[in-house]
């Protein structure tokens, strides 16, 4: 061992050349080699894929999160087993008492119905009751549904499934021109509570509301225009 300015040097690493002639080489380049050598495929043919190696690095930082929650949580292991099964517990009492989330209660797609075939007395006595109780985006979704299926009724609109509001009121627009554009209006504020968002008060319910009575009084104006016959 040779010292040199209060430095020990590393001692020389001994290798044997092919011929069996031992060589002395100095430890970094050694290490070099040996690295070189380990490179090999060869002796990385058994090692984890990258897959199992992002596995075991998840699995080993879900036992830490837990080792660290219980750490804190009173009764350790078993009290956040606890917590976990309130919060699953909570997460199915909300989905059984909400439901499947949709656009609004009671709306199928853009479908004007979604409950069904019922009269249109049915649809204004389930408005009523909705009005009663204050729920005026309910009650004017029932009007606007009564309004239609009176329509229906009197044969003045084809029944046809999945029409939309707006489809209703361009129809029946057309046989009742002096209430087209509240028919329109009516069909906006069906739409406006069921698809967009919005929340309706009394006066736009009692609007929709007027517009049914209305149109049971109204004659249909009939198309009269017609080809004359020649002379």
């Amino acid at each position: 061992m040779t010292v040199t300015g209060g430095t020990t040097a590393a001692p020389p690493t001994r290798l044997l050349a092919d011929d069996g002639v031992p060589l002395d080489i100095s430890r970094l380049p050694a290490r070099e080699a040996a690295e070189r050598e380990l490179s090999d495929p060869a002796y990385h043919q058994n090692d984890p894929s990258l897959l199992q190696r992002g596995l075991d690095r998840f699995w080993e930082w879900i036992d830490g999160l837990f080792g660290a929650v219980s750490g804190v949580t009173p009764g350790g292991v078993i009290g956040v087993a606890v917590v976990v099964l309130v919060v699953i517990a909570l997460v199915a009492a909300l989905w059984w008492r909400l439901g499947t989330p949709h656009r609004t209660a009671g709306a199928t797609g853009d479908s004007l119905f979604a409950d069904g075939p019922r009269t249109a007395r049915e649809h204004r006595s389930a408005a009523a009751r909705h009005a009663s109780a204050g729920r005026w985006n309910e009650a004017v979704q029932e009007r606007m549904r009564a309004i239609v299926r009176s329509l229906e009724e009197r044969t003045l609109l084809d029944p046809r499934p999945g029409r939309t509001a707006d489809e209703a009121a361009a129809e029946a627009g057309r046989s009742l021109p002096s209430h087209a554009d509240d028919l329109r209006l009516a069909a906006r504020a069906f739409d406006d509570v069921t698809y967009g968002g919005r929340t309706a008060d009394e006066p736009a319910y009692r609007r929709v509301e007027a517009l049914d009575t209305a149109l049971e009084r109204t004659r249909p104006t009939l198309d009269t225009a017609s080809t004359e016959a020649p002379a």
